[in-house]
């Protein structure tokens, strides 16, 4: 059994047992934060589907029930975090593909039917070619959002055959690819401020690269255009670049703060590297060294963020300096990243098994910070990294068969 393999069965393992069943339905309620996510409903479901649907199909069946039964009237799905549930482009089209993968050989007209509705539901929220809203109370021009609803109107514009989807996934693509660094990073926004947001986020993440990339990859497999697989191979030779030799990242690279050593990454880049050594065989090396940070970080279902020891902290201060200095931003939001960056420094070094959100929410009060998350001042097992990394895993398994 490979480490990949033994991952991605532990992961479910932990998963398991937080599955709920109503009738003829199923769902996962987050231990920590008792929330019940859609995204999370979809990507476990997705990941089951490529790994063993016969051996999960009860499961399986039921997950697809509760995502049919929980569309919304427009044809979307929502968006929930702790502080917000709202219809959002982006959860439906990662909806969108676990249905498709679900219908393949299929003609369910209940599935076709959501599917429909989910693709005129994302195609009403372009708001420019390729820029799509990301969710109901986001404007913000996303790129990994841009090319995840790509990824869905490809595989839903290959099936239908039309031509006005297809388009629109191509626009996506291209947006992305404009957008893109000389040095290969993609931004997590171009450099316009987006509401509801008082800056800009025109700064790489290592997080975010991985998954622009990984959304991109599943364009490229419906639309192989020579412009698109260069920007990939770009794309992943920066990837590449900011891995260290023991396999973690350098992210003083990356300047997105609220996705600061998120353990998700290297599930990501995992699939990312994976897929690209089907032109870059050496890319094996790089996403090895991505499973064996994913083993440290996995104990039961998967940590927020990737831990470290307090002995280790000296570095990391240095590292967050020149993170926070990324971008073009004011002196005063420059602290403000510089305070952001050391909490996340301290917080992924006390590991535990609650949500401890109060200092959090207090600053918050005095910071005048509006979050949809929680970032708690230590780290935990999450469910909707969890679920991220499986779907990561599972694809990259049958993306190298």
């Amino acid at each position: 059994m490979g480490k990949d393999t033994q991952i991605t069965q532990g992961l479910i393992d932990a998963v398991m047992p937080y599955m709920e069943y109503s009738e003829n339905t199923a769902y996962i309620i987050d231990p920590l934060l008792k929330i019940n996510r859609t995204r999370v409903n979809a990507e476990f479901c997705r990941s089951l589907l490529k790994i063993d649907p016969e051996k999960y199909k009860e499961t399986i069946a039921g997950l697809v029930q509760w995502i049919l039964a929980n569309q919304n009237n427009d044809g979307s799905w929502n968006e929930e975090h702790p502080n917000y549930n709202k219809p959002s482009a982006l959860i439906t089209a990662i909806v969108g593909e676990t249905l498709l993968e679900y219908s393949a050989g299929s003609s369910d007209i209940s599935i076709m039917n959501s599917l429909s509705r989910a693709c005129n539901y994302i195609l009403s929220q372009e708001f420019a070619p390729g820029y799509f809203k990301k969710s109901q109370e986001n404007f913000t021009d996303c790129l990994n959002v841009n090319a995840t609803c790509g990824a869905f109107l490809a595989e839903y514009g290959l099936l239908t055959k039309n031509s006005d989807v297809f388009r629109s996934a191509k626009n996506a693509a291209h947006r992305v690819c404009y957008y893109q660094y000389s040095n290969g990073a993609y931004p997590y926004t171009p450099h316009e401020r987006g509401y509801p947001y008082k800056y800009h986020f025109d700064v790489p993440c290592v997080h975010y690269q991985g998954v622009t990339l990984f959304y991109l990859s599943k364009i490229y497999q419906v639309i192989p255009e020579p412009w698109l697989k260069e920007s990939m191979l770009r794309g992943t030779k920066w990837l590449a670049q900011v891995q260290n030799e023991d396999g973690h990242f350098d992210w003083s690279k990356s300047g997105l703060m609220f996705a600061y050593y998120l353990t998700g990454a290297y599930a990501f880049a995992y699939a990312v590297f994976s897929f690209h050594t089907r032109w870059i065989p050496e890319y094996q090396e790089n996403a090895s060294k991505c499973l064996n940070i994913l083993e440290r970080n996995c104990p039961s279902y998967a940590l927020r963020w990737e831990t470290a020891s307090w002995t280790s902290f000296f570095v990391p201060r240095l590292i967050t300096l020149r993170s926070a200095w990324l971008g073009d931003y004011p002196l005063r939001h420059r602290l403000f990243r510089i305070g952001y960056g050391y909490y996340h420094q301290i917080s992924r070094r006390r590991v535990g098994s609650r949500v401890d959100e109060k200092t959090f929410l207090a600053l918050c009060r005095i910071l005048h910070i509006s979050s949809s998350t929680i970032e708690p001042t230590n780290n935990f097992p999450d469910m909707f990294m969890t679920s991220e990394i499986l779907d990561c895993l599972s694809s990259a398994r049958c993306d190298v068969r």
